[in-house]
Protein backbone atom coordinates (compact mmCIF):
# COMPACT_ATOMS: atom_id res chain seq x y z
CA UNK A 1 0.00 0.00 0.00
CA UNK A 2 2.79 2.09 0.65
CA UNK A 3 4.47 1.82 -2.11
CA UNK A 4 1.69 2.03 -4.45
CA UNK A 5 1.27 5.10 -2.79
CA UNK A 6 4.48 6.45 -3.60
CA UNK A 7 4.57 5.64 -6.88
CA UNK A 8 0.86 7.27 -7.08
CA UNK A 9 2.44 10.06 -5.48
CA UNK A 10 5.77 10.27 -8.43
CA UNK A 11 3.10 9.97 -11.15
CA UNK A 12 0.89 12.65 -9.89
CA UNK A 13 4.28 15.41 -9.48
CA UNK A 14 5.30 13.98 -12.62
CA UNK A 15 1.99 15.30 -14.03
CA UNK A 16 1.70 18.33 -11.79
CA UNK A 17 5.47 19.57 -12.99
CA UNK A 18 4.77 18.98 -16.57
CA UNK A 19 1.65 20.95 -16.64
CA UNK A 20 3.41 23.69 -14.36
CA UNK A 21 5.80 23.96 -16.94
CA UNK A 22 3.14 24.63 -19.92
CA UNK A 23 1.52 27.04 -17.74
CA UNK A 24 4.55 28.48 -18.04
CA UNK A 25 5.20 28.83 -21.19
CA UNK A 26 1.39 29.70 -21.76
CA UNK A 27 2.03 32.63 -19.72
CA UNK A 28 5.01 33.87 -21.28
CA UNK A 29 3.71 33.32 -24.45
CA UNK A 30 -0.13 34.57 -24.39
CA UNK A 31 -0.40 34.32 -28.29
CA UNK A 32 0.20 31.16 -28.43
CA UNK A 33 -3.81 29.86 -28.99
CA UNK A 34 -4.52 26.22 -27.85
CA UNK A 35 -7.38 24.59 -29.57
CA UNK A 36 -10.31 23.65 -26.85
CA UNK A 37 -10.05 20.23 -25.47
CA UNK A 38 -6.51 19.50 -25.71
CA UNK A 39 -4.20 19.02 -23.07
CA UNK A 40 -1.61 21.13 -23.15
CA UNK A 41 0.74 18.41 -22.22
CA UNK A 42 0.06 16.93 -25.91
CA UNK A 43 1.64 17.94 -28.81
CA UNK A 44 -0.43 20.11 -31.12
CA UNK A 45 -1.01 20.56 -34.65
CA UNK A 46 0.37 23.66 -36.59
CA UNK A 47 -1.86 26.51 -36.99
CA UNK A 48 -3.43 27.13 -40.19
CA UNK A 49 -2.24 30.16 -42.13
CA UNK A 50 -4.32 33.05 -41.93
CA UNK A 51 -6.64 33.68 -45.22
CA UNK A 52 -4.93 36.30 -47.59
CA UNK A 53 -6.34 39.52 -47.35
CA UNK A 54 -8.48 40.33 -50.42
CA UNK A 55 -7.43 42.36 -52.83
CA UNK A 56 -8.56 45.99 -53.12
CA UNK A 57 -10.84 47.12 -55.34
CA UNK A 58 -10.55 50.37 -57.34
CA UNK A 59 -13.19 53.09 -56.22
CA UNK A 60 -14.20 50.75 -53.00
CA UNK A 61 -13.08 51.37 -49.13
CA UNK A 62 -11.05 48.60 -48.29
CA UNK A 63 -12.43 45.35 -46.65
CA UNK A 64 -12.33 45.23 -42.75
CA UNK A 65 -12.28 41.37 -41.96
CA UNK A 66 -12.44 41.69 -38.19
CA UNK A 67 -10.68 42.90 -35.36
CA UNK A 68 -6.99 41.99 -34.91
CA UNK A 69 -4.79 41.80 -31.69
CA UNK A 70 -2.65 44.38 -30.96
CA UNK A 71 0.64 43.95 -29.84
CA UNK A 72 2.20 46.68 -27.31
CA UNK A 73 5.43 47.74 -28.55
CA UNK A 74 9.00 46.56 -27.03
CA UNK A 75 10.86 49.43 -24.61
CA UNK A 76 13.82 50.42 -26.20
CA UNK A 77 16.79 48.87 -25.20
CA UNK A 78 19.01 50.16 -22.23
CA UNK A 79 16.70 52.36 -20.63
CA UNK A 80 14.64 50.90 -17.86
CA UNK A 81 11.87 52.90 -16.58
CA UNK A 82 13.24 53.78 -13.21
CA UNK A 83 16.22 55.43 -15.01
CA UNK A 84 17.27 59.17 -13.58
CA UNK A 85 17.45 61.53 -16.32
CA UNK A 86 21.08 62.81 -16.52
CA UNK A 87 22.53 65.97 -14.27
CA UNK A 88 22.38 69.24 -15.86
CA UNK A 89 25.90 70.41 -16.38
CA UNK A 90 27.21 73.34 -13.33
CA UNK A 91 28.77 76.34 -15.60
CA UNK A 92 31.39 77.38 -12.61
CA UNK A 93 31.94 81.12 -12.07
CA UNK A 94 34.94 82.68 -14.33
CA UNK A 95 38.22 84.05 -11.92
CA UNK A 96 36.46 87.77 -12.07
CA UNK A 97 32.89 86.87 -10.84
CA UNK A 98 32.89 86.61 -7.52
CA UNK A 99 30.76 89.10 -5.37
CA UNK A 100 31.73 92.55 -3.82
CA UNK A 101 31.70 90.81 -0.42
CA UNK A 102 33.31 87.92 -0.94
CA UNK A 103 36.27 90.32 -2.56
CA UNK A 104 36.39 92.46 0.80
CA UNK A 105 36.66 89.42 3.30
CA UNK A 106 39.71 88.01 1.13
CA UNK A 107 40.84 91.49 1.18
CA UNK A 108 40.55 91.83 5.15
CA UNK A 109 42.09 88.56 5.85
CA UNK A 110 44.41 88.88 3.55
CA UNK A 111 45.90 92.37 5.23
CA UNK A 112 45.06 91.21 8.94
CA UNK A 113 46.45 87.67 9.13
CA UNK A 114 49.81 88.14 9.50
CA UNK A 115 48.63 90.83 13.06
CA UNK A 116 46.99 87.55 13.88
CA UNK A 117 48.87 85.08 16.70
CA UNK A 118 48.29 81.91 18.32
CA UNK A 119 49.64 82.11 21.97
CA UNK A 120 50.21 78.49 23.74
CA UNK A 121 50.60 77.97 27.44
CA UNK A 122 52.97 75.91 29.50
CA UNK A 123 53.19 74.92 33.15
CA UNK A 124 55.84 72.89 34.84
CA UNK A 125 55.14 69.10 35.30
CA UNK A 126 57.13 65.87 36.60
CA UNK A 127 57.99 63.12 34.94
CA UNK A 128 57.65 59.27 36.38
CA UNK A 129 61.23 59.66 37.31
CA UNK A 130 60.35 63.18 38.71
CA UNK A 131 62.23 65.28 36.09
CA UNK A 132 60.82 68.91 35.54
CA UNK A 133 58.82 68.87 32.19
CA UNK A 134 57.21 71.82 30.19
CA UNK A 135 53.53 70.79 28.80
CA UNK A 136 51.25 72.73 27.23
CA UNK A 137 47.86 74.22 29.32
CA UNK A 138 45.92 75.74 26.82
CA UNK A 139 46.00 77.44 23.53
CA UNK A 140 43.75 81.25 21.98
CA UNK A 141 45.09 83.38 20.03
CA UNK A 142 46.06 87.49 19.85
CA UNK A 143 47.03 89.86 18.07
CA UNK A 144 50.40 92.24 17.48
CA UNK A 145 50.15 95.41 19.16
CA UNK A 146 53.04 97.48 17.95
CA UNK A 147 56.15 96.56 16.59
CA UNK A 148 58.13 96.58 20.13
CA UNK A 149 56.93 92.73 20.24
CA UNK A 150 54.03 93.47 22.23
CA UNK A 151 50.96 91.05 22.00
CA UNK A 152 47.09 91.22 23.39
CA UNK A 153 45.51 88.26 24.43
CA UNK A 154 42.58 87.58 26.80
CA UNK A 155 43.47 87.55 30.11
CA UNK A 156 41.98 83.85 30.98
CA UNK A 157 44.04 82.73 27.94
CA UNK A 158 47.45 83.23 30.16
CA UNK A 159 45.90 82.74 33.64
CA UNK A 160 47.71 80.47 35.65
CA UNK A 161 50.49 79.57 33.43
CA UNK A 162 54.31 80.16 33.63
CA UNK A 163 55.69 80.43 30.17
CA UNK A 164 53.70 81.22 26.56
CA UNK A 165 54.96 80.98 23.34
CA UNK A 166 53.90 82.96 20.37
CA UNK A 167 53.41 81.50 16.74
CA UNK A 168 52.92 84.53 14.25
CA UNK A 169 51.84 84.08 10.27
CA UNK A 170 55.03 82.55 9.12
CA UNK A 171 54.66 79.65 11.46
CA UNK A 172 57.55 80.70 13.51
CA UNK A 173 57.53 80.63 17.42
CA UNK A 174 58.87 82.90 19.99
CA UNK A 175 59.21 82.53 23.70
CA UNK A 176 56.90 85.43 25.08
CA UNK A 177 56.78 87.03 28.84
CA UNK A 178 53.73 88.13 30.60
CA UNK A 179 53.68 92.24 30.72
CA UNK A 180 51.03 93.03 33.12
CA UNK A 181 46.95 92.05 33.50
CA UNK A 182 43.76 93.76 33.43
CA UNK A 183 41.61 90.83 35.09
CA UNK A 184 39.03 92.88 35.66
CA UNK A 185 38.63 93.80 31.61
CA UNK A 186 39.95 90.14 30.67
CA UNK A 187 43.19 91.49 29.20
CA UNK A 188 46.54 90.90 28.95
CA UNK A 189 49.70 91.78 27.17
CA UNK A 190 52.45 89.45 26.35
CA UNK A 191 56.36 90.86 25.00
CA UNK A 192 58.39 88.57 21.97
CA UNK A 193 61.70 87.96 22.77
CA UNK A 194 63.92 88.25 20.24
CA UNK A 195 60.99 89.93 18.30
CA UNK A 196 61.35 90.49 14.56
CA UNK A 197 61.77 93.42 12.60
CA UNK A 198 59.30 92.54 10.19
CA UNK A 199 56.09 92.80 12.78
CA UNK A 200 52.26 93.94 11.30
CA UNK A 201 50.25 95.56 14.06
CA UNK A 202 46.65 95.44 14.05
CA UNK A 203 44.87 98.52 12.67
CA UNK A 204 43.50 100.72 15.50
CA UNK A 205 41.35 103.53 15.11
CA UNK A 206 40.19 105.42 18.20
CA UNK A 207 36.40 106.70 18.55
CA UNK A 208 35.05 104.28 16.19
CA UNK A 209 31.60 104.57 15.97
CA UNK A 210 29.69 101.06 15.50
CA UNK A 211 25.97 100.03 14.29
CA UNK A 212 24.01 97.10 14.73
CA UNK A 213 23.83 94.93 11.56
CA UNK A 214 27.42 95.97 10.32
CA UNK A 215 29.96 93.72 8.71
CA UNK A 216 32.28 91.37 11.55
CA UNK A 217 35.17 89.24 10.65
CA UNK A 218 36.91 87.36 13.32
CA UNK A 219 40.50 85.81 12.94
CA UNK A 220 41.74 83.24 15.02
CA UNK A 221 42.57 79.45 15.97
CA UNK A 222 39.72 77.60 16.75
CA UNK A 223 40.52 73.84 18.09
CA UNK A 224 44.19 74.61 17.31
CA UNK A 225 43.10 75.42 13.79
CA UNK A 226 45.30 78.47 13.11
CA UNK A 227 44.32 81.14 10.75
CA UNK A 228 40.69 80.45 10.72
CA UNK A 229 38.45 83.47 9.13
CA UNK A 230 34.46 83.72 10.32
CA UNK A 231 32.73 86.23 9.28
CA UNK A 232 28.59 87.64 10.62
CA UNK A 233 27.62 91.09 11.60
CA UNK A 234 27.03 93.40 14.84
CA UNK A 235 24.04 91.62 17.03
CA UNK A 236 23.73 94.11 19.44
CA UNK A 237 26.16 96.44 21.22
CA UNK A 238 26.07 97.74 25.21
CA UNK A 239 26.33 94.13 26.28
CA UNK A 240 26.98 93.57 29.98
CA UNK A 241 28.56 90.20 30.57
CA UNK A 242 30.78 88.61 33.65
CA UNK A 243 34.44 88.90 33.43
CA UNK A 244 36.98 86.56 34.74
CA UNK A 245 37.89 89.17 37.39
CA UNK A 246 34.89 88.58 39.26
CA UNK A 247 32.58 92.01 37.98
CA UNK A 248 30.54 92.59 35.02
CA UNK A 249 32.64 93.67 31.49
CA UNK A 250 30.19 96.92 30.55
CA UNK A 251 29.59 97.85 26.62
CA UNK A 252 30.66 94.36 24.87
CA UNK A 253 30.15 93.88 21.27
CA UNK A 254 27.93 90.36 20.25
CA UNK A 255 27.93 89.66 17.02
CA UNK A 256 27.20 86.40 15.30
CA UNK A 257 30.45 85.36 13.84
CA UNK A 258 31.49 81.92 14.83
CA UNK A 259 33.80 82.01 18.03
CA UNK A 260 34.85 78.72 19.55
CA UNK A 261 37.31 77.46 21.88
CA UNK A 262 40.68 78.77 20.74
CA UNK A 263 39.16 82.12 19.16
CA UNK A 264 39.51 83.64 22.40
CA UNK A 265 41.89 86.85 21.79
CA UNK A 266 41.62 87.10 18.56
CA UNK A 267 40.78 90.41 16.56
CA UNK A 268 36.99 90.94 15.58
CA UNK A 269 37.47 93.22 12.48
CA UNK A 270 35.02 95.35 10.30
CA UNK A 271 35.24 95.68 6.59
CA UNK A 272 37.49 98.05 6.24
CA UNK A 273 40.13 95.52 8.57
CA UNK A 274 39.97 98.10 12.01
CA UNK A 275 39.54 96.20 15.09
CA UNK A 276 36.24 96.50 16.77
CA UNK A 277 36.88 94.44 19.18
CA UNK A 278 38.86 91.30 21.07
CA UNK A 279 36.75 87.88 20.80
CA UNK A 280 36.32 86.67 24.62
CA UNK A 281 33.13 84.17 25.36
CA UNK A 282 30.26 82.81 23.79
CA UNK A 283 27.12 82.08 25.17
CA UNK A 284 26.51 78.11 24.03
CA UNK A 285 24.97 74.94 26.25
CA UNK A 286 27.64 73.03 24.08
CA UNK A 287 30.98 74.64 24.34
CA UNK A 288 30.84 75.70 20.92
CA UNK A 289 29.46 78.46 18.85
CA UNK A 290 25.70 79.01 18.85
CA UNK A 291 25.82 82.62 17.17
CA UNK A 292 25.94 84.59 20.72
CA UNK A 293 29.42 85.48 20.78
CA UNK A 294 30.97 88.54 23.08
CA UNK A 295 34.17 90.90 22.81
CA UNK A 296 35.76 93.29 24.69
CA UNK A 297 35.12 97.16 22.91
CA UNK A 298 38.24 98.61 21.25
CA UNK A 299 37.71 101.83 23.50
CA UNK A 300 38.47 99.59 26.48
CA UNK A 301 41.38 98.06 24.82
CA UNK A 302 42.69 101.53 23.45
CA UNK A 303 42.93 102.28 26.88
CA UNK A 304 44.09 99.80 28.61
CA UNK A 305 46.99 98.21 27.07
CA UNK A 306 48.76 101.53 26.80
CA UNK A 307 48.45 101.36 30.99
CA UNK A 308 49.30 98.05 31.51
CA UNK A 309 52.43 98.69 28.91
CA UNK A 310 53.58 101.49 30.86
CA UNK A 311 53.62 100.12 34.08
CA UNK A 312 52.65 96.76 34.32
CA UNK A 313 48.47 97.01 35.54
CA UNK A 314 46.07 99.81 34.53
CA UNK A 315 45.21 102.75 36.06
CA UNK A 316 42.52 102.46 38.49
CA UNK A 317 40.85 106.05 39.99
CA UNK A 318 39.29 105.92 43.49
CA UNK A 319 37.72 108.29 46.33
CA UNK A 320 40.13 107.49 49.23
CA UNK A 321 37.70 105.15 50.86
CA UNK A 322 38.04 101.38 52.17
CA UNK A 323 35.26 99.09 50.71
CA UNK A 324 34.69 95.13 50.45
CA UNK A 325 34.35 94.30 47.26
CA UNK A 326 33.02 90.77 47.95
CA UNK A 327 29.81 92.61 50.21
CA UNK A 328 29.77 90.09 52.67
CA UNK A 329 28.18 92.93 55.06
CA UNK A 330 25.70 93.76 52.83
CA UNK A 331 24.40 90.95 52.13
CA UNK A 332 24.50 89.73 55.94
CA UNK A 333 22.38 93.49 56.90
CA UNK A 334 20.45 93.90 53.40
CA UNK A 335 22.10 97.24 52.47
CA UNK A 336 21.65 98.45 49.06
CA UNK A 337 24.34 100.31 48.17
CA UNK A 338 28.68 100.38 48.59
CA UNK A 339 29.06 100.65 52.39
CA UNK A 340 31.73 103.33 52.97
CA UNK A 341 34.02 100.83 55.61
CA UNK A 342 36.71 103.54 56.04
CA UNK A 343 38.07 107.20 55.16
CA UNK A 344 41.51 107.65 54.49
CA UNK A 345 42.64 110.40 56.39
CA UNK A 346 43.24 113.58 54.32
CA UNK A 347 42.10 111.47 51.41
CA UNK A 348 39.14 113.52 48.68
CA UNK A 349 36.50 111.55 50.51
CA UNK A 350 37.49 112.58 54.14
CA UNK A 351 38.32 115.98 52.78
CA UNK A 352 34.60 115.94 51.29
CA UNK A 353 33.01 114.85 54.60
CA UNK A 354 32.30 111.17 53.90
CA UNK A 355 32.31 108.66 57.05
CA UNK A 356 33.46 105.37 57.72
CA UNK A 357 31.79 102.65 60.30
CA UNK A 358 32.66 102.62 62.98
CA UNK A 359 32.84 99.17 65.95
CA UNK A 360 31.38 99.87 68.96
CA UNK A 361 29.96 97.52 72.14
CA UNK A 362 27.23 96.35 70.22
CA UNK A 363 28.81 95.76 67.06
CA UNK A 364 29.42 98.06 63.24
CA UNK A 365 27.99 100.87 63.42
CA UNK A 366 27.23 102.21 59.94
CA UNK A 367 27.32 105.87 58.73
CA UNK A 368 27.73 106.45 55.10
CA UNK A 369 26.42 103.91 52.53
CA UNK A 370 27.11 104.76 48.52
CA UNK A 371 23.92 104.62 46.38
CA UNK A 372 24.71 106.80 43.57
CA UNK A 373 27.52 108.88 41.74
CA UNK A 374 26.84 111.71 39.25
CA UNK A 375 23.17 110.21 39.36
CA UNK A 376 23.47 106.95 38.18
CA UNK A 377 22.01 104.56 40.75
CA UNK A 378 25.13 102.19 42.60
CA UNK A 379 23.20 98.80 44.09
CA UNK A 380 26.81 96.77 44.18
CA UNK A 381 30.37 96.73 44.08
CA UNK A 382 30.16 96.11 39.98
CA UNK A 383 28.16 99.36 39.71
CA UNK A 384 30.21 101.63 41.47
CA UNK A 385 33.38 99.94 39.59
CA UNK A 386 31.98 100.63 36.61
CA UNK A 387 30.64 104.23 36.65
CA UNK A 388 34.57 105.65 38.13
CA UNK A 389 35.97 103.48 35.93
CA UNK A 390 34.58 105.95 32.95
CA UNK A 391 36.35 108.44 34.55
CA UNK A 392 40.12 109.65 35.15
CA UNK A 393 42.25 111.06 37.71
CA UNK A 394 41.45 115.10 38.74
CA UNK A 395 38.21 114.61 37.90
CA UNK A 396 35.14 114.97 39.98
CA UNK A 397 32.12 113.42 40.84
CA UNK A 398 28.88 113.78 43.31
CA UNK A 399 28.86 111.02 45.41
CA UNK A 400 24.99 110.33 47.03
CA UNK A 401 25.11 108.38 50.16
CA UNK A 402 22.61 107.27 52.88
CA UNK A 403 23.08 108.08 56.29
CA UNK A 404 20.82 106.96 58.41
CA UNK A 405 17.54 108.67 57.31
CA UNK A 406 19.34 111.33 55.69
CA UNK A 407 20.54 111.36 51.90
CA UNK A 408 23.60 113.65 51.36
CA UNK A 409 25.18 114.28 48.28
CA UNK A 410 29.33 114.98 48.49
CA UNK A 411 31.78 116.80 45.02
CA UNK A 412 34.79 114.19 45.65
CA UNK A 413 38.04 114.60 43.05
CA UNK A 414 39.23 111.41 42.14
CA UNK A 415 42.78 110.45 42.37
CA UNK A 416 44.87 107.56 40.94
CA UNK A 417 45.39 104.54 43.25
CA UNK A 418 48.54 103.05 44.20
Amino acid sequence: MLRQFSRNACVCAALGLALGCNDIFDRLNPSREQPRGVSSGQPQPAPAAPDPPAPAVPGEPPRDDGPREKVAPLPPPNTPKDMPAPALPIVPLGPNARTEDEDNSISVFRAVAPSTVYVTKTNIAFDRFSRPVEVPVGTGSGFIWDTKGHVVTNFHVVQGARRFSVTLHDHKSFDAELVGTDPRKDIAVLRLEDAPQNLQPIKLQRGLELSVGQKTLAIGNPFGLDQTLTTGVISALGRSVPGAGGVTIRDMVQTDAAINPGNSGGPLLDSSGRLIGMNTMIFSGSGSSAGIGFAVPVAAIARVVPQIIRGGKPDRVGIGIGIDPSQSLERQYGLDGVLVLDVTEGGPAAKAGLKGAVRTRRGISFSDVIVAIDGQRVKNYDDFYNVLDRHEPGQKVKITVVRGDQRLDFEVELILLP
